[in-house]
């Protein structure tokens, strides 16, 4: 819902009805995450998607018609067969998706998820996706940190919901809820997605060289919030780094001890290191190594500075435990040479850490192309 809230809103507060579907559930190699969506205003235009081409067309006639009759249904989509004309994903996964009219009546608490986003709090809202009886489905809760607001259809599921998605809101993750037809766990009949909207992941990059500045670039294109630190006041600078959320001029391991002490710092943070200088990167990395666990750690340099920097941080205590979570030389062998090419080659790595990839070529490959998220 993320993707397509600015168009969902626009019509939201005018007192238009708008058609949402969302990947609910997905299977094999399926396209898109679960959460992703697509809208189809009261105008007839579409925003987001919802499998990346394959079934766009089918899921927008369905979401204009519950958009119209304002009947909200569960559908699945698998493979095409031999028809070319029939509808279905060409890359052999099977997607579920929820396609629920969107308006005041039906989500007056969006607004106020629209703000807790926005506002970089955690928010998860919680859907009736499957029950027996058709009055439920469509149904929100909404879930916080402190508590939920909504009405799935009784007291006793949205106590359940509330309490069982405490845990998915904490680790910023969506997924499918069974429960009995009145909310009772360990039975079945009703399902509940559960969409987590977390703030957006941290990157922090030390060093404001050239480099740092196209990886900002990637890495907020990525999402995430990016932060670029530098001891160095002349270089750290908001012009030399337009694409940044944050420009931070401090000492780098004193800057990421702060961040963790203020648990600012949580298992979805990238850490890359740029600057390739003893005086900063040893005492830096000894903190991110000795830190609470992070997505990604990387450091820049040759295979020699690999070297003389596994020794001093050895020689500072650091565990082999703990240097074994150190990407070093960071990146995956692309052939990089410029400032873009090599941000590039820095992503790949830590996406490919976070989704089990290899880093080889899919054509060498010949499992399944989408991976679990590795946790």
């Amino acid at each position: 819902m993320r993707d397509v809230l600015a168009a969902m809103m626009t019509g939201w507060r005018r007192g238009d009805t708008a058609g949402l579907a969302t990947v609910v559930g997905t299977f094999e190699s399926a396209p898109r995450l679960p959460g992703a969506s697509m809208l189809v205003t009261a105008e007839g235009t579409a925003a987001g998607s919802v499998s990346g081409g394959c079934v766009e067309g089918a899921v927008y006639e369905l979401a204009m018609q519950v958009r119209q009759d304002g009947t909200p249904v569960l559908v699945r989509y698998g493979i095409s067969d031999d028809d070319a004309f029939a509808v279905g994903l060409s890359c052999g996964g099977i997607i579920d998706i929820f396609v629920e009219p969107v308006s005041r009546q039906r989500f007056a608490e969006l607004d106020a998820v629209r703000q807790d986003i926005e506002d970089g709090r955690r928010v998860g809202v919680a859907t009736v996706i499957e029950h027996p009886d058709s009055s439920w489905l469509g149904r929100h809760l909404i879930v916080r940190s402190d508590g939920f607001e909504g009405d799935l259809g009784s007291g006793r599921a949205n106590q359940a919901v509330g309490d069982d998605t405490q845990g998915l809101l904490a680790a910023g993750r969506s997924g499918i809820l069974s429960y009995g037809p009145d909310g009772e766990r360990l039975d079945t009949g009703m399902r509940v997605f559960f969409a987590s909207y977390a703030p957006p992941p941290r990157m922090l990059i030390f060093g404001a060289i050239d480099f740092a500045s196209a990886l900002a670039r990637l890495g907020t294109f990525l999402g995430y919030r990016v932060t670029v630190c530098d001891a160095r006041a002349v270089f750290v600078t908001p012009a030399r780094f337009p694409d940044a959320a944050e420009v931070i001029n401090a000492w780098p391991h004193r800057y990421l001890a702060e961040q963790l002490e203020q648990d600012l710092v949580d298992e979805r943070t990238v850490i890359c290191v740029l600057t390739h200088d003893p005086k900063f990167d040893i005492p830096l990395l000894g903190v991110a190594l000795r830190g609470r666990p992070v997505a990604f750690i990387g450091a820049m340099g040759s295979r020699r500075t690999h070297d003389h920097r596994i020794a001093r941080l050895r020689e500072a205590g650091v565990h082999e435990e703990a240097l074994a979570r150190l990407h070093s030389p960071v990146g995956l062998d692309l052939g990089a040479r410029t400032p873009e090419e090599t941000a590039v080659s820095i992503a790949a790595e830590f996406i490919a850490k976070q989704w089990g990839g290899s880093g080889a070529a899919l054509r060498q490959l010949e499992e399944r192309i989408h991976h679990e998220e590795q946790h």
